[in-house]
C-alpha cells in the first residue's frame, strides 16, 4: 500500500497530466450566490486599530449566556468582504484550477453585485437574482455564519427557466460533464431543478456526466425534506454518476434518516469514516459518497471493478488564516480529481490538499500551485 506520501505525489502527477486537457472538460455549478463578510469578535479593545478577538465559539457563547437579562455591546470588525455561498466559492475554486466554469445563481439582479466581479472574469456567469447576505463571525475553533437568505426563494427551475430560458439552460447542462448542486438547504426550492433535469433534461442525453450535490448542513430542515431530497438523488444517478459529499455532522443526519447505525461520539464516528461513507454510498444508491471531517476525508465510490473506497488525512492546520469556504474547496478538489481520473485515494488527497492550501493562504490553489503543495504535502498539526 503507498505512503500518504506517495498516494500525494502520484496524485500531483495525475493532476499535472490533466492539465493538458483541462480545457476540455466543461463543468455548470449552481445555484446560490451570497455576500460573505468575514468578522472578528472584539474581546479586549487597546486603541483605535488593535484589539483581541474572541478566540473560541465557547468563550463567544459564554459571553452571550452571560448578559441575558441585560444589556451586552459586542463589536464586531469586518476584515474582508468576498464572494460566498457554497456554490460561487466552489466554482470559483474550480476555475481557478483552470475548468471552464458556467455558473448560475443569485449574483445580483440587473449588474453583478461587485464581489462577483473577478469570479465573472473566469466563468460564464448566469445571475438570476439578488445575493444573500452572510456574516461569517470566525473564531479559532469554528464559525458562527448568521445569513439573510430572503432573496433565495427566487432560486427556482421557474426563475431559471425566466432569466436564461429552458432551452438554452438544455444546452448549457449538454455542455457539462459535470454538474455541481449544492446548499439545498438554504435553497428551499432547490428540489424543483432537480426534478426538472430529473424528467425533462437529462433523458435527453446520456448518463456519463457527474452530478455532485451537497446538503450544506440540514439540521434545520425537516426529516421529510431530507428523506425527499435523498429520494430524489437516487433518481439522479439513473441519468448521472452522482457524487454527494458530507462533512462529519451532515453524514449523520442523513444517516438518521436512512436508518444508517453509525457510532455515537464524534471520536468514534471520525475514526469510522469509511465505513460511514461505504453504508451511505450503500443506502443511497448512489455512485459516491465522500465524508470529510476537517482532519481528512473517505469515499466510497463504484466502479467497473467494483465498489472501491479509501481514508486520507489532510494537512490540517490548527490556526488557519482563513477557514470559511474550506469545505466548499475541498468539494472543489475532490471533483477535479474524479475529473481527472484519479483514483479515489488521490481524489481524496486533492481535496483536502486543496482545502488545506486555502486555509493556509486565504485563497484557492491554481492547479500547478495546488500540484506542488500535494507533492509536499504537509503532515497534519
Amino acid at each position: 500500500m503507498p505512503t500518504r506520501s506517495e498516494t500525494a505525489q502520484a496524485a500531483a502527477a495525475g493532476l499535472r497530466t490533466f492539465s493538458q486537457t483541462i480545457q476540455d472538460t466543461p463543468v455548470l455549478i449552481g445555484f446560490d450566490g451570497f455576500v460573505d463578510a468575514i468578522i472578528a469578535v472584539v474581546d479586549k479593545r487597546h486603541d483605535t486599530d488593535h484589539y483581541e478577538p474572541v478566540h473560541t465559539l465557547d468563550k463567544f457563547g459564554q459571553r452571550i449566556v452571560d448578559s441575558a437579562g441585560r444589556s451586552s455591546n459586542v463589536e464586531l470588525v469586518t476584515k474582508l468582504e468576498k464572494l460566498g455561498g457554497n456554490g460561487p466559492i466552489m466554482a470559483n475554486a474550480m476555475a481557478t484550477a483552470g475548468l471552464p466554469v458556467t455558473y448560475i445563481g443569485n449574483l445580483g439582479e440587473g449588474k453583478l453585485n461587485p464581489v462577483f466581479n473577478d469570479f465573472a472574469e473566469m466563468a460564464d456567469v448566469h445571475s438570476i437574482a439578488e445575493p444573500g447576505h452572510t456574516d461569517a463571525l470566525e473564531f479559532d475553533d469554528g464559525k458562527l455564519m448568521l445569513g439573510k437568505h430572503a432573496s433565495l426563494r427566487h432560486v427556482n427551475q421557474a426563475t431559471i427557466d425566466k432569466q436564461i430560458g429552458r432551452a438554452a439552460y438544455v444546452e448549457i447542462v449538454r455542455k457539462a460533464k459535470f454538474i455541481g448542486m449544492v446548499n439545498w438547504t438554504m435553497l428551499t426550492q432547490l428540489n424543483t431543478i432537480w426534478e426538472a433535469l430529473i424528467e425533462d433534461v437529462l433523458p435527453q442525453m446520456d448518463n456519463s456526466r457527474y452530478v455532485f450535490i451537497d446538503l450544506a448542513d440540514p439540521s434545520k430542515r425537516t426529516n421529510e425534506d431530507l428523506a425527499e431530497a435523498m429520494e430524489l438523488t437516487k433518481r439522479l444517478n439513473t441519468q448521472s454518476k452522482v457524487v454527494v459529499g458530507f462533512n462529519l455532522s451532515e453524514a449523520t443526519q442523513v444517516a438518521k434518516v436512512l436508518g444508517v447505525k453509525v457510532p455515537l461520539t464524534d471520536m468514534e464516528q471520525k475514526a469510522a469514516i469509511e465505513k460511514i461513507a461505504q453504508d451511505l454510498r450503500e443506502a443511497l444508491e448512489v455512485h459516491c459518497v465522500c465524508v470529510h471531517p476537517r482532519e481528512g476525508a473517505a469515499a466510497a465510490i463504484n466502479t467497473d471493478a467494483g465498489v472501491q473506497s479509501a481514508i486520507f488525512k489532510g494537512p490540517f492546520v490548527s490556526k488557519p488564516k482563513l477557514s470559511t469556504g474550506a469545505g466548499d474547496n475541498f468539494n472543489a478538489g475532490f471533483c477535479l480529481g474524479l475529473l481527472a481520473g484519479l483514483p479515489i485515494e488521490q481524489a481524496l488527497c486533492a481535496g483536502t490538499g486543496t482545502s488545506g492550501f486555502y486555509v493556509r493562504n486565504a485563497h484557492s490553489p491554481s492547479l500547478d500551485e495546488l500540484a506542488d503543495f500535494c507533492d509536499d504535502l504537509p503532515d497534519p498539526e
